[in-house]
Formats: structure tokens, C-alpha cells, sequence
């Protein structure tokens, strides 16, 4: 893992006038964000109107760059998530095309199809529409949520008793954040912001205001006597980074370009009042894992973390599960669950100084698809399924405990370790997969083995089959790749066999029961039944 970019915040109190300053600064900045992002969708370039801003709106150059990088960041970020949202659309009309394909072969299911049809209309033209604007380069945003827009369309509804106290709302929404932009080669990494370190680690804000404020409140508005219950031992040594790299520069060494960190201020205004969030970038730790020692491979799944733990040779040393059911769950409470989860994981690894491996899934093409090709179960199970959450939790845990991260490419690490390790080791599938992705960051062997005995369906059962044909001159992954549709087919033959001979029919037919054909069923008494 490489430098890691890490936010602290913390409650500001400020006074009457200090209010009033932050409210005016906001909304000003607010209509100049506004203003921009028209001019840029008319074709405009942010270079050439900053002149222009500067003079029309009154703020110093940097508050229109910090404003400028806002903007730009929201677009990149529209249409980045456009690219995604297009690819997600794709997928969905293919798995509902798939479907309907299907649903047609049989008469009775017709309305069923209708409806499908229907909704295959409606993701076709929202496919369309996203593919027109992308190629007409168009960004449509809407500042302060389209949530919070229609919601004057329905007031009652969205708990507003009239249409002031909507906009009141609205109006809050566009105008509740001040963004101040960083650069390292500032002062205390922040021009328009500064720091000043008090005597009790104590922080005071010293906040260059806009030209047009300057009037009413000054050049300057001071924040004093700010304190954060985390994070600030990362925030004082960025700003004795900066207090180096100054003492450098002023001594001409050249090795004042090795010091230096940004802080970007953002100030966010919410029922209680002004939030404060500080960015600064944290070079990566001197790690305490060596994968010399070993590894612990982690399989998350939608349920539970299998974690396994190897020696340096690949064989494992002990298991464990770490239930992590977010189903039903509100947002919260996931991420309490999943912090809870990580916790665990990062402390083993943390008794044990052996880095974490995981792998690199993507799981939104699968969710995209889930509608239509999965059951109801599974489908509300990868809803509720927070891959990317677990992982960031991870991430983010072992970097504070200088626990290294790993990821490797998730084929087939299921399939082998169903095959190789599920019997061998005694380890549930899970776990054997989680054995197969450690195994996998040591570059250990993966070949197939020469001959199958037992592979497990996880159902405490097992299927027999013969191995594919062996070929040199591929990679092993391509013959894992066609023993993986052999053992699919395997697998659903074999709980097909399962589900037949547990049903009540089938179990009739295996029974022993009187010759009856052609005779007529009479009515007896249980005593004549029973003998």
C-alpha cells in the first residue's frame, strides 16, 4: 500500500460573528460554484474566466482555485460513475433479454414476460440517453440533491408543512460547505488556512476571508482553542513537515522537496452546527508483517470472513470465522458490524505480524445481474453484501497498525480449494479458498492434481470425476478453467440427485407397496389396515 490520504474532523464552537462570517463566506462561495459550473457547461475554460471571477466576485486566486478543483472533481466524478452506469445497464438488459428468452418457451408465463418486456423498454431508453450524453460530453448536476428537489412536489409526504420551510431547507443544502484547497509547498500547508500549534497541542485557525467579506469582518477571522479526539498526532506531524520544509527552503537546501504536506480545510454546516474536516496525505509506515514468516488469506463472503492462517511454505496453522451477516441491517449498524469484523482480523494479524491477503473482486457487475439470474434469497443476500465497505475497513485498520495489505487475482481460488485442500486439510470450502489465496500471494504451485478421490459439494457431501486432459503448453489456470465446468455439472447433477430422492414422490417409489393396477381402490377401517 502507498501513501494513504486520511480525514479527521471535529466539532467547531464559534461565536455569534464567527457564524455569521462562515454563512456569508459559504453562500458566496456556493454562487460562485454555481456560476462556474454553468460557464464550463457552455464550453467555457475555468483558465480564462478566473480573471474575471476574481475581479466580479472578490476572493483571492487561491479560494477560485479550491473552487475551480470542487467543480472539476464533481464532473469527473459524474462521469466516471456515467461509465459505470452505462456498463451496469448493459449488463442488466442482457441477463433480462436472457430471461425473457427463457420465460417465452412457456405459454402460462406470458404476463410474467409482459412485464419484463416492459422493464427492458424503459433500461434500453435510460441506456440510450446515458450513451447520448456521454458522447455529447453533457453533465447534468443538480446542486443541493435531486431528492431534496422533488421533494416540494410532495410536501406532506417528505414532512414539510409548507413550501418556505422547504425552501429554507433547500437553500441550506446549496450553501452549508466552505472548501479551503492545500498545496505542501504552503504554509502549514494550507495558504488561505493556516495553523498555529498552541502551547497545549492546541489548534488555531487563522482563515483568510474573500475580498467582498473584508468590509463587514476583516482580512482575517480567528478560530482558537481547536481540539480533535483523533488524529492529531497525524495532523502535527504534517505540519512539522511543512515547518521543515520552510527551515529548508530558507537555507537553500534542495532537500526541501522531500518535505512538505498539504492540509485541506473543509467546513461542513449541519443541525448542530460547524463541522471541521482536515485532509492531509500519511506516507506509508515501516511495516511490521514479513511474509517470510507466513501469511493470512482472508475469503469474504456474503455471510462470514474465512481467515486462515500459513506458515512460509504454504500449510496451514489454524483457521477462523468471523460471522459478518449484514442482512436486514441499516446502514449503521453494517458498518459497526463490519468495523467490529475488521477489528478481528487486523488483531490476528497483528499477534501473528503476517500481512493480510485478499482479493481483488469487483462485485457490481455481479449485483447488476442478480435481478434476473439469481433467487430471491441469494439476490437479498448480495444486496445487502458491502464488499468494497469491508475492504476499505481493512485497508484503512491495518495501515493505522502498520499491518501490510495485499491483493491477487481472484481466479478459480474457490475451485482449488475445494479440489486440493477442502479433504487434505479438513477445511471447509471457504476456508480452503482463503488457504488458496495466501498460498496464491507466495507463488506457490497450483497445479491439478493427478488424480480426484472426493470433491467436496459443501453440503458435507461429495462428487467423483475424471480429471480434463492435461496440456503442457497452457497455462494451469486453462485446465482449472475446464475441470470448472466439470464440476459444475457435476454439482448440479448431484443436487438434483439429492432433491429428487428427498421428495415424497420419489421416496413412494422406492417403497414397496401392494400390486394394485387395474383394481379399485375400497374403502378399509384402520383395524383392517393395521391387521
Amino acid at each position: 500500500m502507498k501513501d494513504s490520504t486520511r480525514t479527521y474532523q471535529t466539532r467547531l464552537s464559534l461565536h455569534p460573528m464567527a457564524q455569521k462570517a462562515f454563512q456569508m463566506c459559504a453562500e458566496l462561495f456556493a454562487y460562485i460554484e454555481h456560476s462556474l459550473f454553468a460557464d464550463i457547461c457552455k464550453g467555457e475554460a475555468p483558465g480564462k474566466l478566473k480573471s474575471s471571477y476574481l475581479v466580479k466576485y472578490g476572493v483571492t486566486a487561491r479560494q477560485f482555485n479550491a473552487i475551480r478543483v470542487n467543480v472539476e472533481g464533481k464532473i469527473a466524478s459524474i462521469k466516471e460513475l456515467r461509465k459505470m452506469q452505462i456498463s451496469n445497464l448493459k449488463e442488466q438488459i442482457k441477463a433480462l433479454e436472457t430471461k425473457i428468452a427463457k420465460f417465452q418457451k412457456k405459454p402460462l408465463l406470458s404476463l410474467l414476460v409482459h412485464q419484463k418486456k416492459r422493464r427492458l423498454h424503459k433500461l434500453q431508453q435510460r441506456l440510450k440517453q446515458l450513451i447520448n450524453d456521454q458522447e455529447q460530453d453533457k453533465v447534468s448536476l443538480c446542486f443541493g440533491s435531486k431528492k431534496l428537489f422533488h421533494a416540494q412536489f410532495n410536501l406532506e409526504g417528505n414532512h414539510y408543512k409548507t413550501h418556505e420551510e422547504w425552501l429554507k431547507c433547500w437553500r441550506h443544502a446549496r450553501t452549508s460547505e466552505i472548501f479551503f484547497l492545500g498545496s505542501k509547498d504552503e504554509t502549514s500547508g494550507n495558504q488561505t488556512c493556516t495553523t498555529i500549534v498552541e502551547e497545549d497541542n492546541s489548534l488555531t485557525l487563522r482563515i483568510r476571508l474573500p475580498n467582498a467579506l473584508q468590509g463587514e469582518f476583516g482580512k482575517y477571522l480567528t478560530i482558537p482553542h481547536i481540539t480533535f479526539s483523533y488524529g492529531l498526532q497525524e495532523i502535527l506531524a504534517s505540519l512539522e513537515d511543512c515547518r521543515q520544509r520552510q527551515l529548508l527552503t530558507q537555507a537553500k537546501d534542495s532537500n526541501y522537496t522531500n518535505h512538505g504536506q498539504a492540509l485541506t480545510f473543509r467546513f461542513k454546516h449541519d443541525k448542530k452546527g460547524w463541522r471541521l474536516f482536515v485532509s492531509t496525505l500519511l506516507p506509508a509506515p515501516q511495516w511490521k508483517t514479513n511474509k517470510d514468516k507466513g501469511v493470512i488469506g482472508v475469503d469474504i463472503n456474503t455471510d462470514h470472513l474465512a481467515l486462515v492462517e500459513t506458515d512460509r511454505f504454504g500449510n496451514p496453522l489454524c483457521k477462523k470465522t468471523i460471522p459478518l451477516n449484514l442482512y436486514g441491517k441499516t446502514k449503521e449498524q453494517s458498518l459497526a458490524l463490519i468495523g467490529d469484523a475488521c477489528a478481528e482480523v487486523v488483531s490476528h494479524a497483528e499477534q501473528t505480524l503476517k500481512p493480510l491477503v485478499l482479493e481483488d473482486l469487483d462485485f457490481s457487475k455481479k449485483k447488476q445481474s442478480l435481478r434476473e439470474t439469481c433467487s430471491p434469497s441469494q439476490s437479498r443476500k448480495l444486496s445487502s453484501f458491502s464488499y468494497q465497505a469491508i475492504l476499505t475497513h481493512l485497508k484503512s485498520r491495518s495501515f493505522g497498525k502498520q499491518i501490510e495489505v495485499k491483493q491477487v487475482n481472484p481466479a478459480f481460488t474457490s475451485l482449488i480449494g475445494r479440489v486440493k485442500f477442502a479433504v487434505r486439510y479438513g477445511l471447509s470450502i471457504h476456508h480452503a479458498a482463503a488457504l488458496c489465496i495466501g498460498r496464491r500471494f507466495l507463488n506457490l504451485s497450483e497445479k491439478v492434481p493427478r488424480y480426484l478421490d472426493k470433491v467436496p459439494d459443501g453440503k458435507d457431501s461429495h462428487v467423483a470425476l475424471s480429471l480434463p486432459v492435461r496440456n503442457r503448453g497452457k497455462h494451469v489456470w486453462s485446465q482449472w478453467r475446464d475441470l470448472s465446468k466439470k464440476v459444475t455439472a457435476a454439482l448440479a447433477a448431484h443436487f438434483r440427485a439429492k432433491r429428487s430422492s428427498s421428495t415424497p414422490k420419489a421416496a413412494l417409489e422406492t417403497e414397496t407397496s401392494p400390486d394394485l393396477v387395474g383394481a379399485t381402490p375400497t374403502c378399509e377401517s384402520l383395524a383392517a389396515l393395521l391387521g
